[in-house]
């Protein structure tokens, strides 16, 4: 019995140890998720606002022409993916791989039809372990992630589209909705041919042309909707381990509340276990 009791106690003590640990990356988690979601609402102005214009230039200038502009027939698409580099995050990864294997499988036949971008450790190695076809991957963002970090690999999948290496190429992230919400959402973000539909008209004067503008404007814009997507990436990943870790802590609680009774219980069978000796002895004694 003694010795059982003893186990118990040394599984209380170390749960209690795992659950200072997950309160620890809970507060920590908690702390970035404040830092990421205020990144994340800062960088929509400027998109929004490159947004305006780029749509002003494209339904506003008659017979103004770009390759991110162009519908072009179907025959392979890009998708650009962003994951987590570390775990204990919950569903965040596993949600969105499932959702990347599911669009695959619904919409190609074979590995020839598609390509991918991937950012993040988890995402790539979940696709190199299937052999999928990563053209370029970057892994290792800071807990802040700069334009710069990601600049490579958003310019490289926009020239390549802008190239027809692949006719449409699709933004696959987790979208921040509150600490305990992550949506794994899809959006195509080239070709930008919507744009000139939508009919949105300014006074602005071009310099030297609309066309030249746009040469420079949409590569930029489409790479800053990619880096907005790690940002609310980055966010949906801090609110996904806050949670995470925040369940782990109250089941360790629970946990520990459990073995504690089962500790008191023991401790106390064997005490009157003790006594009902020490009173047996007294008596064969007399």
């Amino acid at each position: 019995m003694a010795k059982g009791i003893r186990d118990i106690k040394r599984q209380i003590k170390s749960i209690k140890d795992t659950r200072q640990i997950t309160k620890a990356m809970e507060m920590v988690a908690a702390s970035k998720l404040r830092r990421a979601q205020q990144a994340a609402e800062s960088a929509r102005p400027y998109s929004d606002k490159m947004k305006e214009v780029v749509t002003s230039i494209a339904s506003g200038s008659k017979g103004v022409k770009h390759p991110m502009l162009e519908k072009r027939e179907i025959k392979k698409t890009g998708y650009l993916i962003v994951t987590s580099d570390k775990g204990l995050v919950g569903g965040y990864n596993a949600n969105l791989l499932r959702k990347l294997t599911d669009t695959i499988q619904s919409r190609h036949k074979s590995k020839d039809e598609y390509v991918l971008f991937v950012i993040g450790r988890k995402g790539r190695d979940y696709c190199k372990r299937r052999e999928l076809p990563i053209v370029e991957e970057v892994t290792g963002l800071s807990d802040s992630p700069k334009f710069s970090d990601i600049k490579s690999i958003a310019a490289s999948a926009v020239k390549k589209f802008a190239e027809g290496a692949y006719d449409e190429l699709y933004l696959l992230y987790n979208k921040f909705n509150s600490a305990i919400s992550q949506t794994p959402v899809e959006t195509r973000l080239l070709p930008l041919a919507d744009m000139a539909e939508e009919g949105v008209k300014s006074n602005y004067e071009y310099e030297p042309s609309p066309e030249g503008v746009l040469e420079t404007l949409l590569p930029q814009y489409a790479e800053t909707l990619i880096y907005s997507a790690v940002l609310e990436g980055k966010a949906s990943e801090f609110g996904a381990k806050m949670t995470a870790m925040g369940n782990a802590t109250k089941n360790a609680t629970e946990m520990i509340n459990k073995y504690t009774l089962i500790y008191n219980r023991a401790r106390q069978a064997a005490i009157t276990q003790e006594i009902s000796e020490i009173v047996a002895g007294a008596n064969a004694l007399e």
